[in-house]
């Protein structure tokens, strides 16, 4: 491989300061269509737009093998995970994802259960004395929710721990320090808990519905027809669940637009569905969530005339085209009304990555994400509440983000349409 145009001086220093920011600056000063960079000890390629999202998940130009930095795989993915494969092994593995994430009846029926907990919640915060931390009770509603829809047994008094370590997983990917180490410990303790789950599941003394998300996990075979260890079953189911808890990043970020902009919340009462759907689509794309995806260079590559070397570390800039003037024209305002005029474009809106789900390396629970978000975005805009003084500021030098306050609330009720006020006080 010849590396000889890329820096020499390591990056990652400066990764972890700026945080979301970083990438697209590097993007703005860069004289060309690709930022070089040294990052985590490997020279990387970093690329934007819808093209390069096309570019990107062509397995031909990008594979995920030995791709996904160590520490990432250690908290938010787990070793072994469909993250790191690629070709026939990821599709046979991606089916069963598919499968499980992406029907309309398996959808609607989450929602449903997270609705469900939702209700139960609020009805419990309104005898709560002291604020309620909007992202906090989010991630225990959605825990309780995905785990009911998945067939995973969760006692009550459990739910808050256990929300505590999927957070956790979320939280520390990305940054050194506690926060990290507590991201590790908390994926041994969920895939120690789940593995013993996936054996009593497939030596039959746990009774679970064949067709729940646990027993069809328990009972994957990959593309050599084997059952996946109990480990890696547990890596895999965590990557259904974990990933609808981080949905309470969303929701925190849905109560914050909500009150910075009120008319959003008076639309959202109104029961428009066309504008929730665009709301929906507004706070994915306006709020930071992913920064960046890498991938590995298959073979030598050309993209607009640059050289991206085999084996070179490229990265698709998240952030930087959700927040691109050419694509959006006032990506720094909150406006909902965009996705009204002009439909969604699959590999131009890509918060949680590009693609085509069905064969590609894209989440295949998006359409989980865009449905739990705004049945809670809809359930929020119908409680009356108050917003006490808080810290509201969203820092974008950490990974990932949210408001610093988690976006506190206090006097929760939970009120008919046509009782509910105009907004949030406070």
């Amino acid at each position: 491989m010849d590396f000889q145009r890329f820096p020499l001086v390591d990056r990652t220093a400066s990764l972890l300061l700026h945080g979301y920011a970083w990438l697209p600056d590097r993007m703005r000063r860069a004289a060309g269509p690709v930022v070089r960079a040294r990052v985590f000890g490997r020279h990387a390629v970093a690329l934007r737009g819808p093209e390069a999202v096309r570019f990107f998940y062509d397995e031909r130009h990008v594979v995920r093998h030995k791709a996904v930095p160590e520490p990432v795989l250690s908290t938010l993915f787990g070793h072994g995970a469909i993250h790191t494969l690629d070709g026939e092994i990821h599709r046979v593995r991606k089916a069963m994802f598919l499968s499980l994430l992406t029907p309309p009846a398996r959808v609607a029926d989450l929602a449903e259960n997270v609705t469900a907990a939702w209700d139960e919640a609020v009805d419990s915060w309104a005898a709560e004395s002291d604020d309620v931390v909007l992202f906090d009770e989010a991630a225990k509603v959605l825990t309780a929710g995905v785990c009911r829809w998945a067939g995973v047994p969760l006692e009550t008094s459990r739910v808050e721990a256990v929300s505590r370590d999927l957070v956790a997983l979320v939280d520390g990917f990305a940054t050194p320090g506690p926060r990290h180490w507590r991201a590790r410990k908390a994926r041994g303790r969920c895939e120690a808990w789940l593995a013993s789950l996936i054996d009593d599941v497939r030596a039959e003394t746990a009774a679970v519905p064949g067709d729940s998300v646990l027993a069809v996990v328990a009972q994957h075979r990959d593309a050599d027809g084997r059952l996946l260890d109990a480990r890696t079953a547990a890596v895999e189911l965590l990557n259904i669940i974990r990933p609808t808890v981080a949905v309470a990043w969303f929701v925190a970020f849905a109560g914050h637009a909500q009150h910075r902009w009120p008319e959003c919340r008076k639309r959202l009462q109104a029961d428009d569905t066309a504008f929730a759907a665009a709301f929906v689509h507004e706070v994915r794309r306006f709020y930071p969530f992913a920064p960046f995806t890498g991938g590995r260079a298959a073979t030598d590559l050309s993209w607009h005339g640059e050289h991206i070397p085999e084996g070179g570390l490229v990265l698709l800039d998240l952030y930087g085209q959700n927040h691109d003037a050419q694509l959006w024209g006032d990506p720094y305002t909150f406006r909902p009304d965009r996705f009204l005029a002009h439909p969604v474009e699959r590999d131009e809106l890509i918060p949680q990555g590009g693609g085509d789900p069905t064969t590609g390396h894209r989440c295949p629970g998006e359409a989980i994400t865009l449905a739990l978000l705004e049945a809670l975005s809809l359930r929020l805009a119908r409680l009356d509440y108050k917003v006490p003084d808080q810290d509201l500021t969203i820092p974008l030098g950490r990974v990932p983000t949210r408001p610093r306050s988690g976006f506190r609330i206090t006097a929760a009720v939970r009120r008919d349409h046509a009782d509910a006020p105009p907004g949030p006080t406070g």
